[in-house]
């Protein structure tokens, strides 16, 4: 498989508009409050009935200052203490969850997020793995896909043997830029040493895959600033890199209101960052994943690619395409059975409802056969930029070009300016199509209409 991009000006102008980014299908956006706890438990027995090895999300919300760019759900404090009443809810949710999931099927995958997960201390930690050990089957034996996010400053060599002991195998660590204005700017002071120290021990004690996180489109960058950046991360060779768009949306996050507008780049350095960033990473080695990833050849996502076996869920992108996801922890969004269901989004209902002995159910949504089709779709073309009719056409019974007629009558267009193929076969994304590749997917979307604008920019 070619897992090269092409940065083209004129196509990216043209249809750079806002979309989903495509975590799932429907999105969120579709999840409801008349998804109850009674439907809820209803798809874990589908999933039970179903089998297979599960995926756990937890939503460590704790930061310890607040990085101004940040549209996650956080609670920014300084003491440890204040996450004591949160874990003890925490674990009365692992024991209610898995009561209900059969104790035979296995946890592939395991993700802490946040938030700044090593926000906890180590015996935290340590009590929040034995909570899940405790009701649900983790693998014992490294073979486990168990990550973490980490924070650089808030992380050391201690911390990271103790990561390592608990069974944790992957990490991503937040870099986000290393330029000393940039810092500033954002509220995110953050070495080069602290990192480079993190990754190295990171290595040491094994971890299997590393990942860095950077951000363009922060106040005060520029092309030769992030260069920069970019040229010390290379030279330490992470297996992954996520390389995220900013959204810059004040009216909707308030911490970004602290961002001095007039120091924003413009939308033509923003692109230009973007092509730099596409020709270094190729250069350097690194395969396109997609939507804002890159990996070494050999690293487990672009095999994972190149064997058709890639994956996409609320993390972003998946070796473990098998897997339900249950999520734990506020606002935490899991995939179980044929629906997706998030939990309570702030403190104190959560609390309410963990103290009455209930699942923190906010909103769900369940799949009808139409939105599984679109999501087969969809994620075969974001996962692999190809589709071939016949396999849709074998699993849900359909033919796909009376099906989706109107669909393959929007992607001419995007034929005739080269994103793509079409022929009697499928649809093949081509090089200069890979960076629009949520453009191609909005096609097959029956839930956009007017919420486009609820998106960020798709470049």
């Amino acid at each position: 498989m070619d897992q090269s991009v092409k940065f083209d000006l004129k196509l990216i102008n043209r249809y750079d508009k806002s979309g989903p980014r495509y975590t799932s299908y429907p999105t969120a956006l579709e999840l409801h409050d008349g998804f109850t706890q009674q439907d809820y438990r209803q798809q874990i027995e589908l999933s039970n009935a179903r089998g297979g090895p599960l995926s756990l999300y937890f939503h460590v919300p704790f930061c310890d200052t607040v990085c101004y760019y940040c549209a996650c759900n956080k609670i920014i404090t300084k003491n440890r203490e204040h996450a004591e009443p949160y874990l003890a809810n925490l674990f009365k949710e692992i024991e209610l969850q898995g009561a209900l999931f059969d104790k035979t099927r296995t946890v592939n995958q395991l993700h802490w997020g946040g938030g700044t997960p090593t926000f906890l201390d180590y015996d935290q930690m340590s009590r929040l793995m034995a909570a899940t050990h405790q009701h649900f089957n983790l693998k014992d034996d490294d073979t486990g896909e168990y990550s973490i996010e980490i924070d650089p400053r808030a992380t050391d060599d201690k911390t990271i043997k103790q990561l390592r002991e608990l069974g944790f195998n992957r990490i991503s660590l937040g870099v986000q830029d290393f330029d000393p204005a940039v810092q500033k700017a954002v509220n995110r002071i953050q070495s080069e040493a602290q990192t480079f120290a993190v990754l190295e021990a990171a290595r040491k004690e094994g971890f299997r895959s590393t990942s860095i996180d950077l951000i363009y489109g922060l106040p005060l960058q520029t092309v030769a600033s992030f260069s920069v950046t970019l040229d010390k991360i290379l030279a330490v060779e992470p297996s992954r890199f996520s390389i995220f768009n900013y959204a810059h949306l004040p009216a909707r996050f308030k911490t970004q209101r602290q961002i001095n507008e007039a120091d924003m780049p413009s939308a033509e350095v923003k692109l230009d960052i973007l092509q730099m960033i596409m020709q270094r990473l190729q250069e350097a080695g690194y395969v396109y994943i997609g939507m804002d990833h890159f990996a070494k050849p050999d690293d487990e996502l672009a095999i994972a690619q190149r064997e058709n076996k890639l994956y996409r869920n609320f993390q972003g992108y998946s070796t473990h395409s098998d897997c339900d996801l249950v999520g734990f922890g506020i606002t935490s969004i899991g995939r179980v059975g044929d629906s997706y269901v998030q939990n309570e989004k702030d403190l104190l209902s959560y609390d309410l409802v963990i103290g009455d002995g209930q699942l923190p159910v906010f909103k769900g949504y369940t799949l009808n056969d139409d939105d599984k089709l679109r999501r087969a779709v969809i994620t075969q073309l974001i996962c692999h930029f190809s589709l071939d009719f016949s396999v849709i056409e074998a699993q849900y019974k359909i033919q796909f070009k009376d099906y989706f007629s109107d669909e393959l009558q929007m992607l001419q267009g995007m034929q005739q300016d080269g994103l793509l193929t079409v022929d009697e076969q499928g649809i093949a994304v081509l090089t200069a199509g890979r960076l629009l590749i949520r453009n191609i997917c909005m096609c097959f979307d029956r839930y956009l209409n007017s919420k486009t604008q609820q998106f960020s920019k798709v470049i």
